[in-house]
């Protein structure tokens, strides 16, 4: 059994169930446990519920006493999570749960993510249907797959037995901050065919590490590099010394999450190697001062290695060019929202594989024309490579509804439990709202959510006295209900 790490902390119901959902590997892409979970809770506690192909979770409760008759309130969040960890942690993800722990002001997991995104969403929305004291209308509570690649589980889910027009999603970051509309995406895929060929001459492995990384969405904006962008640049600067046969290149886990590192290794067709490390030294300062990135390290090392199976110098020259001419990071602001990212993009995934060359960019626009611009663009510029291009996980935007009613009684509601007024807001980052609002019309929804710090990264950290908090306005929310 895994030792409870957990359990003195407040809310105790929310925290063991949290706890409870991180003993449990939920990749993006390995839903079945988790799924099974939720299936065996709603069992347990006597709820008809809805279990599709998919793995997505319909849960029914009745009203509690006096608020049997009120309208249905729809509680949503995901059930997946963004699998990253530290170079040496042991811990395997895909079959192992996490090693949760607290400081006494955070929750966090040992090496890896910590999966709060959204596992607070399936905590919270236990806690309540375990409970019957706690006073609430009746509940549809859908927890949905994979939306952190793509939003497929609210692509596909069957909404047709919910009669619900008001949702509340937990899948915000900030305590205090109502997101009310959110950009549209999709995923553009570059491919470019490569041949390799017997190439003899000293090799050097490059690095860049030791950046900061985080969500592509609502971290665009914090002046972060992007490591394959970097590394594209390195190459560069070192193919304007000598000729280069690339062999190896990885950069990035997750088309959504900013690049922390990305590794080639080449053999050099020249004869200024020592000039390799005053590049990287040269340009590790370059990306100090430029970004907000204090920790970043360039370097090349030998490698016990004389030639290898590498590409030509053409292409690699071509692949070069085409890291350095990928669009990537804020292609536009929000004319009408201060401080709004209205569109951007990341190559979160550049991998060099045996036949091929494979980005993977994460494009976002709150605006859908520059949605179509932008992909576009990516489709011209693998045209131009020779290259094949591919578009998956197109999700619409979140739009900006003027009456909200349930918007209005959050905002006073807050006002009164903590004296002081919420942000109303909308965010660079995909919600699955925008898809859930296509399937509900006139479907009125805000987004709310715990202080989570370092989202997608193994730095990612729970509040406590927050998750304490949102906890309380929840079921003071549906209480009012």
């Amino acid at each position: 059994m895994n030792e409870r790490k957990l359990s003195n902390l407040q809310p105790a119901p929310v925290f063991r169930y949290f706890e409870e959902i991180c003993h449990i590997p939920h990749g993006s892409g390995n839903t079945t446990a988790i799924s099974d979970y939720l299936v065996a809770f709603a069992q347990n506690h006597g709820l008809r519920y809805v279990q599709d192909a998919l793995n997505n979770v319909i849960m029914f409760q009745d009203g509690t006493p006096g608020y049997e008759d009120h309208m249905p309130v729809i509680l949503q969040g995901h059930m997946d999570m963004v699998c990253e960890k530290d170079e040496n942690c042991p811990i395997n993800m895909d079959a192992e749960g996490l090693d949760v722990t607290h400081d006494g002001q955070f929750v966090f997991a040992n090496g890896t993510t910590l999966g709060g995104d959204d596992g607070i969403a399936l905590a919270y929305a236990l806690a309540l249907l375990a409970d019957p004291t706690i006073p609430h209308p009746p509940l549809e509570v859908v927890f949905t797959v994979d939306e952190e690649t793509g939003m497929e589980g609210a692509t596909g889910i069957d909404l047709s037995q919910l009669k619900g027009r008001t949702l509340i999603n937990i899948d915000s970051e900030e305590e205090g901050i109502f997101t009310v509309s959110c950009a549209g995406g999709a995923r553009g895929i570059i491919t470019v065919p490569i041949s390799r060929r017997a190439v003899y001459g000293p090799c050097v492995k490059l690095t860049v590490e030791g950046l900061q990384g985080g969500h592509s969405g609502v971290e665009i904006h914090k002046n972060r590099a992007n490591a394959n962008k970097v590394m594209g640049e390195l190459l560069s600067r070192i193919q304007n010394l000598m000729p280069l046969c690339l062999t190896k290149l990885t950069g990035g886990a997750k088309d959504n999450a900013i690049p922390r590192s990305c590794t080639a290794t080449l053999v050099a067709m020249g004869s200024h190697l020592e000039r390799i490390n005053d590049v990287c030294a040269q340009l590790q300062q370059e990306i100090r001062q430029q970004y907000d990135e204090p920790e970043a390290v360039i370097f090349g090392d030998d490698v016990d290695a004389f030639g290898g199976n590498a590409l030509s110098t053409q292409d690699t020259a071509k692949v070069i060019g085409l890291l350095n001419a990928a669009p990537n990071g804020i292609q536009a602001w929000s004319k009408d929202i201060e401080g709004l990212v209205q569109t951007s993009l990341n190559l979160g995934v550049a991998k060099l594989e045996k036949g091929e060359l494979r980005l993977t960019f994460a494009v976002r626009s709150s605006v859908n024309q520059e949605k179509t611009e932008l992909l576009a663009q990516l489709r011209e510029l693998a045209r131009f490579n020779e290259a094949r291009y591919e578009e998956y996980g197109d999700y619409p935007a979140w739009e900006y509804r003027v009456n909200s009613p349930l918007r209005d009684k959050m905002v006073a509601l807050y006002s009164a439990m903590f004296q002081k007024e919420p942000q109303v807001v909308a965010i660079h980052a995909g919600l699955e709202c925008g898809i859930l609002s296509d399937k509900l019309p006139g479907l009125d929804c805000v987004s709310i959510g715990p202080d989570m710090k370092d989202i997608h990264t193994s730095r990612e950290r729970l509040d406590i006295a927050s998750t304490a908090r949102t906890w309380e306005f929840l079921k003071e929310i549906l209480k009012s209900l």
